[in-house]
């Protein structure tokens, strides 16, 4: 039976990261994945699925030796975002306002766990079981005893195998295993919404600058994609809308979509070409505790929030730095790092900035889906002054730049 300090759930871009970060420490970790990431060849369409990474994420990714592969890959730096509900409220955010080079760069989720795998693979001190999947564990005697189920070459019968842990990590998403097993509950609603992604050739080459317009049926927004297209550049589009009108949008062809969105975004878009289209429903979701004895909850499988400010992967991130900088402390003061009392420092440092975060945007989502023209008349006031308050919107942007 093999003995780990630390097993992790999910190779995802939290799980990987995690699993770096640790092991950089000189603790001994096991990544328990079903999937590997597909390969990067230069000619492969951009993905739909993306995230806008921060510049604290930025930091911890190259602190991990992954952030030099993905600029020789592919990455979208953006320098300014803009806000809007009515031309009058019209709100930017600039990179130079709090002495930045770049607000953050919009990068493709694979991409991001694919370079992290890289790193993993040229770490002795990391063990990768995959395509393994999780049956159960157990907690005594200090220690997490681990299940695990791997496919065997006859596709009838599964190989078992146990494995033994110091701490045993969940990072294996909103719906994650470890923590129905934990008997961790949650708390959340859906927003009765979903958001359609939509990758479009735009006429404007590629853009340095993220925007979103709002409207009572949810933002329309805008994220610029690396590369030049045959039309100019390339961007990601988001549709936010009640489920049953994505549900209309995702069924419409390609030239039929171009048709709407030519009709219902903003006119500084310009001439767009869709290129591919996919849509998800918006959740929000928050664990009742992150820890369980010697089981800690990372990113979605902690804490799911609005999407509408793309802070999601930054969070989980987030949860990553703080899970290293207690247990880097712990092993620095002498103390049993594994244990309960500290592994609870984590919950401690992480759960206000993940609330703060999520009411936010809750707050944000509310207050622009209200339909009174009251509410509609203060929101725009609230925009346009801050707009004319520098230091508050550049406190409010270094925050969400996690600086």
């Amino acid at each position: 039976m093999k003995n780990f300090d630390c097993v992790i759930v999910g190779g995802g871009m939290v799980g990987a990261a995690s699993a770096l970060s640790l092991a950089n420490l000189g603790l001994t970790v096991a990544i328990i994945e079903q999937n590997q990431p597909s390969c990067f060849v230069k000619t492969q369409s951009l993905d739909l699925r993306v995230s806008a990474i921060s510049l604290a994420s930025e930091h911890l990714l190259t602190q991990l030796e992954a952030w030099p592969q993905l600029q020789q890959w592919r990455l979208c730096a953006y320098k300014r975002l803009a806000v809007w509900e009515q031309d009058a409220s019209y709100t930017e955010f600039n990179s130079v306002d709090i002495r930045q080079s770049h607000l953050g760069h919009i990068i493709e989720n694979r991409l991001i766990q694919l370079s992290l795998w890289q790193q993993i693979e040229k770490n002795q001190d990391i063990t990768l079981f995959c395509p393994v999947s999780l049956v159960s564990f157990t907690q005594h005697n200090n220690e997490v005893e681990v299940i695990l189920s791997e496919e065997s070459s006859d596709k009838d019968q599964q190989k078992i195998t146990t494995i033994k842990t110091k701490l045993l990590i969940a990072a294996d998403g909103a719906n994650s295993q470890v923590r129905k097993l934990a008997n961790i509950g949650i708390t959340g609603w859906d927003y009765q919404q979903s958001a359609m992604l939509i990758n479009v050739e735009t006429q404007t080459p590629q853009q340095d600058i993220t925007w979103q317009q709002f409207f009572e049926t949810g933002p329309l927004a805008l994220l610029p994609l690396p590369g030049e297209s045959a039309l100019g550049g390339y961007a990601s589009l988001v549709w936010y809308h009640q489920k049953a009108e994505i549900k209309r949008l995702s069924a419409l062809s390609n030239e039929q979509l171009q048709l709407e969105i030519s009709q219902t975004f903003p006119k500084c878009l310009g001439q767009i070409k869709v290129i591919d289209k996919g849509a998800f429903p918006l959740t929000r979701r928050h664990a009742n505790t992150y820890q369980k004895g010697q089981v800690l909850l990372l990113g979605d499988a902690a804490h799911t929030i609005n999407p509408m400010a793309g802070q999601g992967v930054n969070l989980g991130l987030k949860d990553v730095k703080a899970l290293q900088t207690v247990v880097a402390t712990a092993i620095g003061n002498g103390e049993c790092w594994y244990q309960p009392s500290v592994l609870s420092r984590y919950e401690t440092m992480r759960r206000k900035d993940n609330v703060l975060m999520m009411s936010t945007m809750d707050g944000l989502y509310l207050s622009f889906s209200h339909p009174s023209p009251a509410v509609k008349f203060l929101r725009n006031v609230g925009l346009s002054v801050a707009n004319k308050l520098p230091r508050l919107k550049n406190k409010a942007l270094a925050y969400a730049c996690g600086i």
